[in-house]
């Protein structure tokens, strides 16, 4: 086991995450998968257990520093217990509809701060001899590279299923180190990482300068007319752009890479064009059903961009990333074009250097005393400000098939938090062949949420068609009881949702606005077990 070391502390970056969560409004990364096959609670508590001395920051909890001076630190949990991590549920009937009620149930709960900040939920009784695995990490603790690199750790690469230990696992637990020495430690560290912001944010300054009067020719006086007033107007509030208040719902859908690859190269963009754009057309959409004019308007979306580098490790723990707006206007209609709009916004993002001046921002912002972000942060979550209209992150994850217990990972959605006025999110994910949309929302601002899925699909099959290639067809995924449909590569030919579509979508009747439906009861184990 790695050896604990006095002053080991979370960044400030990671600490944002822990002052800006609420009652209510749990602030963590996560996903939920599919498994081919049945896996039982004790034979996967030995294996993630098995797994743990890989990763002990799964067995430190987060303590925070008297009266919040100094940012808070890792210490080894006295009373760290395997079984309060990982979990089982059972579904009643086992439907897709069902896993993602749980799903949205247990993304809401927000997770015991006096224990490691992780757990992992088997979901039994799915149909088609499957099994669902649900995954939580706090936001402190990973971003979702570094949850897709953990998940990596957990599972195996390989279908031969390993030797698990007999016996249980003996972890030696370090004692909590002296309050008084931990506290002047704090301090001390408190002041030595304020001073290397400064020196670390001055370098950043001169670098950025350098790099932007170096490409200063390359920005052309139409570029910076047209999209610098995008860039700082101010963020006009969609219908669910409203304050959060919980719980959670979950939506996902799934479209084949090789498509989003084909047309990538058909229109000289990037596979995060393509996902913006999508994701644009399918708000766009959304927006119509419940009534709004999109004319005229713009789409603020939050990207988080991947700042470790191209030596970074995706494995490495903690947040590495900084958020880059990309502002779209919402009434482009054709596909070709909106995909050339995107690109056109983030390259000039990147020619910008619009990452690390935000980077650069909130490193900034971080030399306020902890003391007084730790007081802030939960009243700034509830403050009526919108700077994006939503959050969409993009994770590149394996191309291979992984293994838990020899049973093969068939789908893996991913999860990414919603609050503040933001209360709806997407996150993607690629893996082995196929892009993974999950869809975050809160159910009174979005209590239709598993639209989005139809709504993507028939956005994706427009862009197919609109750059010439063919939509794929609906396939079929064989596990070990029966034939499931697969929707991974399955944009329907009749939309599904309860709602018609004119052919030209044109002109949409808005939607009347309904209540959140009832949940069916599906679970006979507490969620809170």
């Amino acid at each position: 086991m790695a050896k604990h070391r006095l002053g080991d502390r979370l960044s400030w970056g990671d600490s944002v995450f822990l002052y800006l969560e609420r009652d209510g409004m749990p602030l963590n990364v996560g996903s939920v998968m599919v498994l081919e096959g049945k896996v039982s609670l004790g034979a996967f508590t030995r294996f993630v257990e098995s797994k743990l001395p890989l990763l002990p920051r799964y067995l430190q909890r987060v303590v925070a520093p008297p009266f919040n001076l100094g940012l808070p630190s890792w210490e080894w949990d006295p009373e760290f217990d395997i079984h309060r991590h990982v979990r089982e549920v059972t579904l009643k009937h086992g439907s897709d509809t069902e896993l993602k009620t749980v799903a949205g149930k247990i993304f809401s709960q927000v997770m015991d701060r006096q224990h490691p900040l992780w757990d992992l939920t088997l979901i039994h009784g799915l149909q088609g001899n499957r099994t669902g695995l649900l995954a939580r990490i706090h936001h402190c603790l990973a971003d979702g590279i570094a949850g897709v690199g953990v998940m990596n750790v957990i599972m195996d690469a390989s279908p031969v299923v390993p030797r698990l230990p007999k016996k249980k696992l003996e972890l030696q637990i370090p004692p909590p180190h002296n309050p008084l020495a931990s506290f002047i430690d704090g301090l001390v560290n408190s002041y030595s990482n304020y001073v290397e912001r400064i020196l670390s944010a001055h370098a950043d300054v001169l670098s950025i300068a350098e790099r932007i009067a170096g490409q200063g020719g390359t920005l052309s006086s139409d570029e910076l007319s047209h999209l610098l007033p995008e860039i700082t107007a101010f963020t006009e509030r969609l219908h669910f752009n409203v304050p959060y208040r919980g719980p959670q719902k979950f939506a996902y859908t799934e479209i084949p890479l090789a498509e989003v690859k084909a047309i990538r190269h058909a229109r000289g963009a990037s596979v995060n064009d393509v996902i913006l754009a999508l994701v644009t057309a399918t708000i766009r959409r959304y927006s119509e059903l419940h009534g709004e004019r999109v004319k005229g308007r713009l789409l603020r979306i939050m990207v988080p961009v991947n700042m470790r580098g191209g030596d970074g490790n995706a494995s490495e723990l903690g947040n590495r990333i900084s958020l880059v707006a990309v502002t779209i206007p919402l009434d482009i209609r054709n596909p070709r074009k909106l995909l050339d709009a995107v690109h056109k916004r983030t390259e000039f993002l990147k020619r910008v250097h619009a990452p690390e001046l935000v980077s650069l921002t909130g490193g900034l912002i971080g030399m306020f005393p902890t003391s007084a972000q730790a007081l802030a942060g939960p009243i700034a979550s509830q403050l009526p400000i919108t700077p994006f209209n939503l959050v969409c992150t993009n994770v590149p994850g394996p191309q291979v098939p992984l293994y838990v217990l020899g049973c093969k990972l068939l789908r893996w959605y991913p999860y990414v938090p919603v609050g503040g006025e933001m209360t709806v999110n997407c996150a993607v994910l690629s893996y082995d062949g196929a892009m993974y949309f999950g869809f975050s929302g809160d159910v009174h601002a979005a209590p239709d949420l598993r639209r989005l899925e139809a709504l993507l699909e028939l956005s994706f099959t427009e862009l197919c068609s609109a750059v010439g290639i063919e939509p794929p067809r609906k396939k079929t995924v064989r596990t070990k009881a029966q034939t499931v449909a697969a929707p991974v590569s399955a944009p329907p030919a009749t939309v599904r949702v309860s709602i018609p579509f004119p052919a030209a979508l044109t002109s949409v009747e808005p939607a009347k606005k309904k209540e959140p439906a009832k949940e069916e009861e599906i679970v006979r184990a507490p969620l809170s077990a």
